[in-house]
Formats: structure tokens, sequence, C-alpha cells
């Protein structure tokens, strides 16, 4: 249960970023850019505009004279000596941009109305795309497929994990970082979009036609006859659904125990997470937040949807904010052991605010806290058991093997003991 009618983001880190990728991007299960119509996702806008608790200062407040004063001779000197020609609108929105930057937080920004459409685009899945999740090598910038969904067009025209991707359209990869490749893939559904790839070594040409696609943010398997496992790829509208559904199907495959897996899960909703640990958990806090004025909002559960049997929670240094709210409630409540290395440390909250001009400012209102009222941010969770990840099986096996995974290995391990106990 929550007191708040508010549907926060919390999204960690980026997926854009391939300096952000971590080490065991050789799982199954990888959750990067996907190129397909979303339907629901980490990022989400929370319109919470009331006007009457929002001040709007005096033009002298914000902007002084000596301030005006330096934007003027600083835009003479651009006029005069900048070897390219100049847009107004450009500069105008750096302004309101650098301005924004001015907090120092890397998780506020001002966007323009291009920028904000974009980003509704990607947040109600209001574009159609191939159906692949791509990442990128941080040094060389080539474009990779890390997963394939089923009965995707990507799929149909024989698009396979491990292809590169060298351009869509008379766009090259290497030319451009993901994020801004990955928008010359999506596009209308029913258009096709041209792309050359490298299929084991060879050099192909396709068109490949657009179409919506439904991503899951959840998937699960039987490791054996009595441990299930669960991935959650983010925290979206949709998960809790998909979640109690993998649930109920391990338990009625005979699982005693469960794996939860939140390694590179980068963040999402927080009613998408509360509601998943109101599932597993007794009742009592399970997160809590306070903004600039000492305003408590608290996300509880009840006792009556409890799932008492052991568990195991995977982490690393790409578990951030959503996620971490879930290893810090089920370490606080005693409920899992955590196993894997430190998590991010992004224990605030964003909220997107549309402005007058069609752009919008996303900006963090509050800091958010464990059960016990621990404060993660720049901190994150350390695991119960230390555990970097290694993968003994074969990098280019099509099948990803379990037991080769050194977490998921000794996740078994100690839920087996528990079990047995």
């Amino acid at each position: 249960m929550m007191d708040s009618d508010q549907n926060n983001d919390i999204t960690g880190t980026s997926r854009y970023e391939a300096d952000k990728k971590p080490g065991n991007g050789n799982r199954l299960f990888i959750w990067g850019i996907i190129i397909g119509a979303l339907t629901g996702v980490a990022l989400v806008l929370s319109f919470l505009i009331i006007r009457g608790d929002i001040s709007f200062a005096d033009k002298e407040e914000i902007v002084s004279e000596e301030t005006e004063n330096r934007l003027a001779e600083v835009n003479g000197i651009i006029n005069t000596y900048y070897y390219k020609a100049v847009n107004d609108e450009d500069l105008q929105n750096g302004v309101v941009k650098g301005f924004v930057e001015g907090l120092d937080d890397p998780y506020s920004r001002y966007m323009t109305k291009e920028e904000y459409e974009q980003v509704l685009i990607d947040t109600y899945g209001n574009y159609a795309g191939i159906g692949a999740t791509l990442t990128q090598d941080k040094s060389t910038k080539e474009v990779s497929v890390v997963k394939v969904y089923d009965d995707s067009p990507a799929k149909k025209a024989g698009i396979e994990k491990g292809d590169i991707i060298v351009s869509a359209g008379e766009y090259t990869a290497r030319d451009m970082e993901l994020s801004d490749f990955v928008q010359h893939i999506r596009g209308e559904k029913g258009t096709p979009v041209s792309l050359v790839i490298l299929h084991k070594g060879e050099q192909k040409s396709m068109d490949v036609v657009r179409d919506d696609v439904i991503i899951p943010s959840v998937d699960h398997r039987m490791l054996d006859d009595e441990i299930g496992y669960i991935i959650i790829g983010d925290f979206a509208a949709n998960t809790k659904d998909e979640f109690v559904e993998a649930l109920d199907d391990l338990r009625a495959k005979g699982a005693k125990a469960i794996v939860y897996d939140l390694r590179d899960n980068t963040g999402g909703l927080v009613d998408s997470v509360t509601q998943i640990l109101d599932v597993l958990l007794p009742e009592g806090t399970l997160v809590y937040m306070l903004d600039n004025k000492g305003k408590k909002t608290e996300y509880t559960s009840e006792e009556n949807s409890r799932v008492d049997m052991p568990a195991a929670v995977l982490v690393n240094s790409q578990t951030a904010s959503a996620s971490e709210i879930f290893a810090g409630a089920v370490r606080d409540f005693d409920y899992a052991t955590l196993i894997g290395t430190k998590t991010f440390g992004k224990g605030v909250v964003q909220n997107t605010l549309p402005v007058s001009d069609g752009g919008a400012v996303r900006l963090t209102i509050a800091t958010y806290y464990t059960p016990k009222g621990e404060c993660i941010h720049e901190k994150g969770i350390e695991p119960d058991i230390e555990l970097e990840y290694e993968y003994t099986g074969d990098i280019n096996g099509k099948e990803y093997q379990y037991d080769k995974d050194s977490q998921v290995k000794k996740a078994m391990e100690v839920l087996k003991k528990e079990i047995k106990d």
C-alpha cells in the first residue's frame, strides 16, 4: 500500500551509456536499448503540476543585471567570432539547460519540446521497431545485438544474437551514440528500415518492416527440481502482473526457493517495486521518502500476501534505484540473502514537470530511505555475500548455462542449505 498518488521515476543509470555497461554482459537476459514498442518502461513521467504550490520568482530575482550583461557580452563574442552560423534557439535552450545544470544534480535536466516529445514516445510506446536489444562498445562504437524477441520483425528477418548492426538507412552506427542511432531504427509501424548487418563475418543488407513489439520486463524458469529463477529487467507498469504470473508458475512446478535476479536492473516505478514487495513481505514499511519540506511519503505492505520461502537476490554495480528499494527492503526484513557486488547507490526520486514552452524539467524531488531508515544515495548496498561475476561456460553458446554463472551457482548453494534446514 502507499499513501501517495505520485507515480515517481526512480530510474537509475542510463541504458544508453556504453560506459555504464556491467561486466556480465554474456548472461541470457541483458536489458539494454530495446528497439520496439514498450508497454511499460523504467522511465516514467509524473505530471504533478499544482500551480498553487509552485512559486515563480520575478525576473530580477533569477537573472540579475550583471548576468544579463554577461550573456549579452558572450553572445556578442559568439556572433562575431564563432566559425559557423549561430542558431539563436539553440543558444536560448542552452541557457535554460545550463540553468538547471547549475543544480549540479546528474538526474535533473531541462528538455526541449523535441526532446520531451521523444521521451513521451519512449515512455508510452508510440513508435514501432524491430524487436531487438542492442548494446554499443565504448571504445569502438560497434553496435551489436544481444537479444532478439520472439515473433519480432528482427526474428523474422533472420537477425540473431551477436550480429553487428553496421548502419540503418544512411546512418552509420559508429558515427553516433547508441541513443541517437536507435532513433533511426525506430519509425512508423509498417514502414521499412534498411539495415546493413554483419552476420558471422558476412555483410548483409536487408529491409526490415517495423512493427509494434511487446517487451516483457520479467522472465523466469526452474534452475533445478527445487529452485526457481526470476529475472526482473525493470520495474514498469506491467511488471507486477508479470511477476505474479512467473511466481505462480514456478510454485506450481514445485519451486521451494527462488532466486531473484536484479543485476543490471537500473530502476523504474516506485509503485511497481512496492507492489511486488507487498506480495513478498509481511506487514511493514517498505520505503519512505522525504522532500525538501520534510514531508514524508511512506509505502507499506500488508500481511495477507506474504510469500514464505527461502530467497536470494542477485545484485551488481548496475542494480540501481527501484532495484535498490527492493534490495534494501528484503535486507531490512531479513527476507533474502543478497549475493553479488555493491549496488549503484541512487537514493533519490525524480518527477518530470512540463513547462509552458512545450518542454519539461526532470527534477529530483525527494530522498528515499530503506525500512530501517538508511539513505543509500552515493553509497549503495553491500551484499551479504560479496562475489564477482564469472561465467565459465561457452560465451559463444546460444543457450546460457546457469550453473556456469558464479553468482547464480552461489545462490543455489545457499538456497539448497536453507531448503534442507
